[in-house]
């Protein structure tokens, strides 16, 4: 029989604190090297930023500020560069934080002797599952290193057969010992008894002696009764079995007789009790007869009129979110993506200009569209205008045919393609521009669309939300997905421009060219 060795999971739990120990002063010990190291990385981006943003921090021009910390947030450990001004007003936020807390380091930015604003830079923490993932082949040899420790421990430090025998051997003699020392009490303590029995027998001897003849008259005389005794039990052994069936079948007749008359007797003291109770159970059936059917008249006029009063509501909700509401015009809704509230910080002589530019593109966009001949029959009722909440549009259909719920998606599609070469081609001249998110939906979803585009809108992304005649008319156009994990109805009912076919996209393609031709056309007049 093979023995594990002693106190074995013991000294697991040993080498389980000893690996948790180890793991534990690994990660101290690289966390202060990686903040040592980023320490110094961090003064020299602040110190190579202020050398960068000096002149634009003199001007107070936020767009360049913004583009040039842009392009610092892009490191891993930056999470947040907030360049003041020298009165200690913010010019430029950039990054992502309070979301992400870390180390700040501030420097203030010189120009002689005079000071010009300052700069702050957070770098983020380093986590310790950070530290643990970029160690993993140490962690995973140290715990293979522990594991196999304690494998050779319980395989060298199991007892021998000469440590067993020994063991058994000592074992033996314990128990030797003791049973000798308990037998050794045993026979002293039945000496005593036995002297203090011979003692007694003596003294009754002493003084009984005159009627020793009678008491050997009686002992005779039991002797003779005993083997009387004793032969008729001899005699009446013969047939054991015999007696004892009689016996047996004699208690169970008399068990059955008493579970027979305690049946009855609880039978009688029931139908006793269930003939007093009848008379009060029908006393009382009236009465909550009468309490039930008041309960239930009561209910059933307060649910009358609670139906009565929510009927318009629910009608109107029910109409409002049916997917086969009937529609003639579409609403394309275009907003800016803008994260840190740029637009509004923007100055007004820059911004006035830029909004100017964002509803020519709009306005030719429209015009150009609508001279497809695939979208005839559509119009726009209004003309549209950008300001800092986006712009929007309406598409009407002049007749049943016209496809305005295409006009619709066709229309916020190539808006964002032209938003897109706008945003590129200004941040590559180092100017203030901002993507854009679109959505279209029919007019009784208006306001849901503008909730949409706020709550789970994306940038360069496109929402529709239309009934299920728009969808028909957009489905063998382009392609939609829904939205992922919904937590409203109406993000249930929203769906995701995915692409669309090579003939719109085309078509799409060509009108874009157009619109920045004309653009182009404009700007050499």
């Amino acid at each position: 029989m093979t023995y594990l060795a002693p106190r074995q999971g013991l000294f697991a739990i040993i080498l389980l604190v000893s690996f948790c120990l180890q793991t534990l002063l690994l990660v101290i010990s690289t966390d202060q090297q990686l903040t040592n190291s980023r320490a110094q990385k961090g003064e020299q981006m602040v110190a190579q930023l202020i050398d960068e943003s000096r002149l634009s921090l003199e001007n107070k021009d936020r767009v360049s500020l913004s583009v040039i910390a842009n392009r610092y947030t892009s490191e891993q450990d930056v999470t947040r560069i907030l360049i003041k001004d020298n009165n200690g007003d913010v010019l430029v936020p950039v990054g992502n934080a309070p979301m992400q807390q870390g180390d700040t380091i501030s420097q203030i930015a010189t120009k002689g002797d005079a000071v010009i604003g300052s700069v702050a830079l957070t770098l983020k923490d380093i986590s310790k599952g950070e530290i643990i993932a970029m160690q993993w082949p140490f962690v995973i040899g140290s715990m293979l290193l522990h594991l196999l420790l304690w494998l050779i421990y319980g395989y060298i430090a199991r007892p021998s057969r000469e440590q067993i025998n020994a063991l058994s051997r000592d074992i033996q003699d314990l128990h030797r010992e003791q049973y000798r020392q308990l037998d050794q009490r045993e026979f002293d303590r039945g000496y005593e008894r036995n002297l203090n029995r011979e003692s007694d027998f003596d003294t009754a001897n002493n003084e009984t002696d005159h009627g020793q003849s009678s008491s050997i008259t009686d002992a005779l005389n039991s002797t003779r009764s005993n083997a009387n005794a004793q032969t008729a039990h001899d005699t009446s052994s013969k047939k054991p079995h015999t007696r004892k069936l009689n016996i047996h079948s004699a208690v169970n007749q008399y068990v059955r007789r008493q579970q027979g008359q305690d049946t009855a007797l609880n039978a009688d003291g029931n139908n006793n009790g269930n003939d007093g109770n009848e008379a009060e159970n029908h006393g009382n059936s009236h009465t909550l007869d009468s309490a039930v059917s008041n309960n239930t008249d009561s209910m059933q006029d307060e649910m009358t009129a609670s139906h009565e009063n929510g009927s318009s509501h629910k009608s109107t909700s029910a109409a409002r979110l049916s997917a086969t509401r009937p529609f003639d015009s579409v609403s394309v809704q275009i907003v800016f993506h803008d994260e840190f509230n740029m637009l509004e910080r923007l100055a007004p002589s820059q911004r006035l200009p830029y909004l100017a530019l964002c509803t020519q593109l709009l306005n030719q966009a429209v015009n150009e569209l609508l001279k497809q001949p695939l979208l005839v029959g559509v119009s726009a009722l209004n003309e549209p205008h950008f300001d800092e909440s986006g712009a929007y549009v309406m598409l009407k259909a002049d007749n049943s045919h016209a496809k305005v719920a295409l006009a619709g998606v066709m229309l916020g599609k190539l808006y964002l393609m032209l938003n897109k070469i706008i945003h590129d081609k200004h941040i590559e001249l180092s100017r203030f521009a901002l993507p854009a998110k679109a959505g279209v939906s029919d007019n009784a979803q208006v306001e849901a669309m503008s909730h949409l585009l706020d709550s789970v809108g994306k940038k360069e992304q496109m929402l529709i939300l239309l009934p299920n005649a728009g969808l028909k008319q957009i489905s063998h156009h382009v392609q939609v997905q829904s939205i992922m994990r919904p937590t409203t109805v109406y993000e249930r009912e929203c769906a995701i421009f995915d692409g669309g076919n090579d003939a719109m996209i085309q078509r799409l393609a060509d009108v874009r060219n157009a619109v920045l031709m004309i653009e182009e056309t404009e700007e050499q007049e």
